[in-house]
């Protein structure tokens, strides 16, 4: 049975780990191995948000509700992530820094329910959720998500500028206000 605190506890534990990284990647692919055991803890997702579950500096642990058909600009983390999908479907676009258009685009990444990935600290993504549907996922940082300076690029002329963690978490009520109005139709 899926617990959020002995969730985080593992996670905290994960990062006295030698590698880390790989030790909450194990932490999270466990945790969604079994959508329906953590959905009946956590509450199936009902609506788009950024939901966090534990914060500190080395560490965040998000339940991130990703809005039908939304999208999320270019952006990194400047710190490594750990993400576990538990019902529905991401798609990552994966870039890097290019002298002359700003962004190079490398490849994409199809996540489903019980995928689980790991980004390194100098990855770069856009992610999509393709279904009409809500996607849910874990997503654990090694770092503090929120504080730590970082960038995104607009998804047109890829130029670079710094994240704005209020305008990206605005996304998602957009994305809540479009589902609620298809709801009224």
């Amino acid at each position: 049975m899926f617990e959020v605190d002995q969730f985080c506890a593992d996670c905290r534990l994960a990062m006295n780990e030698t590698d880390k990284e790989r030790a909450v990647r194990d932490v999270v692919a466990r945790a969604v191995s079994d959508p329906s055991a953590l959905m009946l803890a956590i509450g199936e997702p009902q609506k788009a948000g950024v939901n966090t579950l534990y914060r500190s500096d080395d560490l965040t642990v998000l339940n991130l509700i990703w809005g039908p058909e939304m999208n999320l600009m270019p952006h990194d983390h400047s710190m490594w992530a750990v993400i576990g999908i538990y019902q529905g479907r991401e798609e990552n676009t994966f870039y890097r820094r290019s002298e002359e258009d700003g962004l190079t685009k490398l490849g994409l990444k199809i996540m489903n329910d019980k995928d689980c990935s790991f980004l390194g600290e100098t990855a770069i993504h856009g992610v999509y959720n393709p279904l009409t549907k809500l996607t849910g996922g874990l997503h654990v940082y090694g770092g503090d998500f929120f504080g730590t300076p970082r960038s995104e690029w607009d998804p047109e002329s890829f130029k670079e500028s710094p994240y704005d963690v209020e305008k990206n978490v605005g996304l998602f009520d957009l994305s809540n206000k479009r589902m609620e109005e298809l709801g009224k139709q």
